[in-house]
């Protein structure tokens, strides 16, 4: 059976169904993926994904027929620009130095758009995670001193702190078990002794 981008197409015309309905019943998106995932055994991730993917394929004309009528579309995000992403994270440092966390400083930024608010909080945890010396940067540009490092170093601290905790705790509970072991084996050897001397 030919297949759409992975899925068959009637799964690919179920999927178009269920969200088509589901938005004309007013359920947000995120929901219906979410939904239609836990309905059909597969990751919400891969839902959206694959919605998204499917969306594009416009070269396709099944594709072009399933979508005719249904109002959906998908957004083009633009990426930001460098000079952009430098103000985002220059606005998120300032606030953050000011005592705001990071999701309330981009709550702020994005003046109540959900969707501009997610993005810049994903534009900041990635360049936390891919360039911490960019944020070293404009923190030192903005006269913010001890921001970024100290986050990088503190999110690295509690990953070592948690893996450590684990492994102590295995540690432990193997522990108990040899112990108990041990204490086992030295009853029967004992035993094994006196019936021996008997």
């Amino acid at each position: 059976m030919n297949k759409i981008n992975g899925y068959t197409e009637e799964e690919a015309k179920r999927l178009v169904k269920y969200i088509t309905d589901g938005k004309k019943a007013g359920a947000p998106l995120s929901g219906l993926f979410a939904e239609y995932a836990k309905k059909t055994g597969r990751a919400k991730g891969s839902v959206r994904n694959y919605y998204y993917a499917l969306l594009r394929s416009t070269g396709d004309e099944r594709v072009r027929n399933m979508l005719s009528g249904t109002d959906l579309k998908a957004e083009k995000i633009i990426p930001f620009s460098e000079l952009e992403t430098d103000k985002i994270l220059k606005d998120i440092l300032v606030q953050k130095s000011k005592g705001v966390s990071v999701r309330k400083a981009v709550m702020n930024l994005a003046g109540g758009d959900g969707k501009l608010m997610l993005r810049y909080q994903n534009k900041y945890r990635n360049v936390l995670a891919k360039q911490p010396e960019r944020l070293e940067r404009i923190a030192a540009e903005c006269g913010i001193t001890g921001g970024c490092a100290d986050e990088t170093r503190k999110r690295i601290e509690n990953e070592i702190n948690g893996l450590y905790d684990r492994l102590a705790s295995s540690l432990k509970e193997e522990n108990k078990k040899l112990t108990t072991l041990i204490k086992r084996l030295t009853d029967e050897n004992a035993l094994l002794r006196l019936k021996l001397n008997n």
